[in-house]
């Protein structure tokens, strides 16, 4: 019989006719097939260089995003920007060493110190009490994860009772919010339930905060977390619509009787996509369809607009209807196409009195799950902009005391929240950092159900990969470290708290050095009787 150091010899020695033998043949064979193929030119002439051409051209994504790209460089999110939140979320840190990457030579914004910064006792937020999280403490290497959870107690920086802002002060259930951020509209569906989930259960643990469902209807995972939720409702009517795709009366005061729906918002445009939404029928199993009230596995797509209303008045018509049937505040989102996009819908909340509660006004660089290049790229204004011509509407005709205002679109730090804030926004809605909170990498395929961390898909060998009772406590930090870090930014601009941000907190630096303020460059309007 043969010895053992035999065999293993003579399996080496196989292995190794095979590695010699096998490469030549199935390269022969790449060669042929190629050449005789009529599809690709480069492959009918060269094939075996241009099978290493296109090798390259598919790893060419991965191998920008981790090896060439600079820190700052990377679209939508940058490297940078993916680090920052994550760190947040593992560790609740944001501190650097050395100084800031950022070009202080280009042209941009930045916030206004003051020269006597309020101290820590002069800050009007809530420290107490304490909330119970887990953030990651020791090392991890290259080949050694030693890094463990550790349960500590933070403060959540909450806002005062009298400071808290009210929306729909007049309806039968007023929303009182006590923190600046919380989720924007990401639909069960889009999001697998993995992700709302830990969202959810997030966000009801920080308090102050709040769950939006989307436009794809209300899931029970929206709920786990027992905190405020905002329901929206698409041109589809997921959620409360009949069989046939009317509205239904009995299914919305269904949803309004619950106690953790806070308010409700209709969505008249996204900034990603200035249409319908849409999901492939790939995502769409028998839960979700029962949600919406569609048909499993059959792509779902919105119409363009609600067919309830078709302008200003009937809105308005529709708002009341679901306030008066909801006894609940009702927002509608927008995205800002001009700076007098918002003039008539003010006007006409100045002359009767009517209209909606809140207002979101969501930039034209905001994310979606499947929306079409060209509409991405060049429809709607981006967020800053959308917001000084909506706050500037609101206040040319004496109604913005009525209407809070929502900011999304890439707000996802401190910084660039409060210049969001001192620029127009109430509050600020946040998707793609809560998504990268949870482990979302940037691939880039959340519309075909292969999110490869589980975030983006409701297949679930793809969702083993997000462990809800892991990635809850993140999204729970990163909301935290944000509140920390605007109620410093506020401090150091010599405000109370973060409500106060306003125009003259902003400061824009021109190519030449030259400084102004924000409100110098659009001052408030005047009041325009009506």
């Amino acid at each position: 019989m043969m010895e053992f150091q035999d065999i293993i010899i003579t399996i080496l020695l196989f292995l190794g006719i095979i590695a010699i033998v096998v490469p030549p043949v199935v390269f022969l064979f790449w060669y042929f097939i190629d050449k005789r193929q009529k599809q690709h030119s480069i492959l009918r002439n060269f094939p075996l260089l241009g099978r290493i051409r296109y090798v390259f051209e598919m790893m060419g994504p991965e191998l920008r995003q981790y090896m060439f790209d600079s820190d700052n460089v990377g679209k939508p999110f940058s490297r940078m920007d993916f680090q920052n939140i994550v760190v947040a979320g593992k560790y609740m840190k944001t501190l650097i060493a050395f100084g800031s990457k950022r070009d202080f030579d280009k042209p941009g914004w930045y916030l206004r110190n003051s020269m006597f910064p309020k101290l820590a006792e002069e800050m009007h937020v809530v420290c107490d009490p304490k909330i119970k999280t887990k953030r990651y403490v020791g090392s991890e290497g290259l080949f050694s994860r030693k890094e463990h959870l550790e349960e500590i107690e933070v403060q959540p920086w909450l806002l005062r009772e009298e400071d808290a802002i009210i929306i729909g002060p007049n309806c039968k259930t007023p929303w009182k919010v006590y923190g600046p951020v919380g989720m924007s509209a990401m639909s069960y569906g889009a999001l697998g339930e993995n992700a709302i989930s830990s969202l959810s259960l997030g966000l009801g643990k920080v308090k102050g905060s709040w769950v939006h469902t989307g436009e794809g209807g209300l899931a029970s995972y929206h709920l786990l977390g027992g905190g405020d939720v905002i329901m929206q409702i698409g041109p589809g009517l997921f959620g409360v619509r009949e069989v046939d795709g009317t509205f239904s009366k009995e299914k919305f005061k269904d949803k309004a009787d619950n106690p953790q729906i806070a308010m409700f918002e209709l969505k008249l445009a996204q900034g990603a996509k200035i249409r319908g939404g849409h999901v492939e029928g790939c995502k769409v199993n028998e839960e979700i369809a029962a949600i919406r009230g569609v048909t499993p596995w059959e792509n779902v797509d919105s119409p363009n607009r609600h067919h309830q209303f078709h302008d200003l008045p009937t809105l308005f018509d529709f708002i009341d209807q679901l306030r008066d049937l909801g006894g609940k505040p009702v927002g509608i989102k927008i995205v800002m196409g001009g700076p007098d996009s918002a003039d008539g819908l003010s006007q006409l909340i100045a002359e009767t009195g009517r209209g909606p509660d809140s207002i979101t006004v969501d930039g034209g660089e905001g994310g979606s799950g499947a929306t079409y290049q060209e509409m991405a790229d060049t429809m709607g204004l981006p967020v800053k902009s959308g917001l000084l011509y909506l706050d500037n509407a609101l206040r040319k005709y004496g109604v913005r005391d009525q209407v809070k205002i929502f900011a999304s679109g890439k707000l996802f730090s401190p910084d660039i929240i409060a210049i969001a804030m001192g620029m127009g926004a109430d509050l600020v809605n946040i998707a793609r950092g809560l998504m990268i909170s949870v482990g979302c990498i940037g691939a880039q395929k959340c519309h075909t159900n292969i999110c490869p961390v589980g975030v983006a898909t409701t297949d679930p060998r793809h969702q083993r990969a997000l462990v809800v009772d892991e990635k809850h406590w993140r999204v729970l930090n990163y909301i935290i470290t944000l509140r920390n870090g605007l109620n410093s930014l506020a401090a150091a601009s010599g405000l109370n708290n973060y409500t106060g941000f306003n125009r003259q907190h902003i400061v824009h630096k021109d190519q030449f050095g030259t400084v102004k303020t924000f409100e110098e460059l659009f001052p408030y309007p005047e009041n325009k009787p009506v």
